[in-house]
């Protein structure tokens, strides 16, 4: 089941994180397997299965990450093994950057890749908040050109990550 529609909600990029909780709590206690103790095997799974749902849903809910890559998923955007097609002049930079990383001899040399690397997950951050700000009020239409627009978002960023662990791997030369 949808975790959106468990939830009783509309898909959201930025959902009521308060009420979310407390729809948690509520289902946590409405599921719980104790209170169904005496209850046969079947029904006993099947509360247990809810209760799961309910502690997946949460967890998947509350964090924004794992909210984006939910819907991503939900959408078949995200699909594992997958190669995107990222934009060429975001490969060069990339390219370009890990290979100044590469030929890094001291902590300036670091430092200043670092800051490029903040400022490009800062950009990326910002369109993402962008695309997904008024996504709820969009037209079904414009939803597809949007949520395609906010996976090439997440996938630079899941890029970005790799050149982050990089820089951390150096870092820890200096």
């Amino acid at each position: 089941m949808n975790y959106f529609e468990f939830y009783n909600i509309p898909e959201s990029f930025h959902p009521d994180l308060a009420y979310i909780k407390k729809k948690f709590y509520e289902l946590s206690k409405k599921y719980h397997p104790d209170f169904f103790a005496n209850e046969d095997d079947a029904k006993q799974q099947e509360i247990l299965e809810l209760s799961t749902l309910n502690n997946k849903a949460y967890n998947t809910l509350n964090d924004e990450n794992n909210r984006l890559e939910y819907i991503l998923k939900t959408h078949n955007l995200l699909v594992e093994g997958a190669k995107p097609q990222l934009p060429s002049d975001f490969l060069m930079e990339m390219m370009d950057l890990n290979e100044r990383l590469m030929e890094v001899e001291n902590a300036a040399d670091l430092g200043n890749i670092t800051a490029e690397v903040f400022a490009i997950e800062g950009d990326i951050k910002e369109k993402l908040d962008q695309l997904t700000q008024d996504y709820e009020t969009i037209s079904d239409s414009a939803k597809e050109e949007r949520l395609n627009n906010i996976a090439g978002m997440y996938y630079r960023r899941k890029y970005l990550l790799r050149i982050r662990e990089s820089l951390d791997t150096f870092a820890s030369r200096f």
